[in-house]
C-alpha cells in the first residue's frame, strides 16, 4: 500500500499577519475601557445598564433648581438647555433618537456650562451627571 499525502485543509479566509496585532490591541483596549463586552454563549445580554439612584434631597441645590425650571417649562439660562441628548456613551438605557433631553446644572465659579447636567427621558425618567456623562444617577423623587 502506497503512502498518500493527506488532503489539504479546506480554504479559509486569508489573514494578513500585519493586521492581527493591531486588531487584537484594538479589541483589548475596547474591552478594558468597557466599550464592548464579551457575552458567553447561552447568556443573555442585559437590556440596559444598571444605574444607581439618588434622592432629590441628595442632589446639589443647583440641580434641584434646574429640575424646578424643567417642571415649569423654563426659562432656561443656556441656549443648549432642552436640546437632544444622544447617549453616545451608552450609559443610559438605549432609546430612539430624540428620546432624551439635556439641561445644564450651573456650577458655582465655572466660566462655562460646567460638567453637571440633568437628562430627562420622554417618559419622565430623570438622570443627573456631575462628571459630563461619565456616570449617571437616576433621580428618585
Amino acid at each position: 500500500m502506497a503512502w498518500r499525502r493527506p488532503a489539504p485543509p479546506p480554504p479559509s479566509v486569508p489573514v494578513k499577519p500585519s493586521l492581527v496585532f493591531p486588531v487584537a490591541l484594538l479589541l483589548a483596549g475596547l474591552l478594558a475601557a468597557g466599550l464592548i463586552t464579551v457575552v458567553p454563549e447561552g447568556r443573555e445580554i442585559p437590556e440596559s445598564p444598571s444605574i444607581p439612584e439618588v434622592s432629590l434631597a441628595e442632589l446639589p441645590p443647583e440641580a434641584r433648581e434646574t429640575l424646578a425650571l424643567i417642571r415649569q417649562g423654563g426659562p432656561f439660562p443656556y441656549a443648549k438647555d432642552g436640546t437632544e441628548f444622544r447617549n453616545r456613551e451608552g450609559r443610559l438605557p438605549p432609546k430612539p433618537p430624540g428620546y432624551y433631553r439635556e439641561y445644564t446644572v450651573p456650577t458655582p465659579g465655572a466660566r462655562d456650562r460646567g460638567a453637571r447636567r440633568i437628562v430627562l427621558g420622554a417618559q419622565g425618567e430623570t438622570y443627573y451627571t456631575g462628571d459630563h456623562y461619565r456616570s449617571f444617577l437616576r433621580i428618585r423623587e
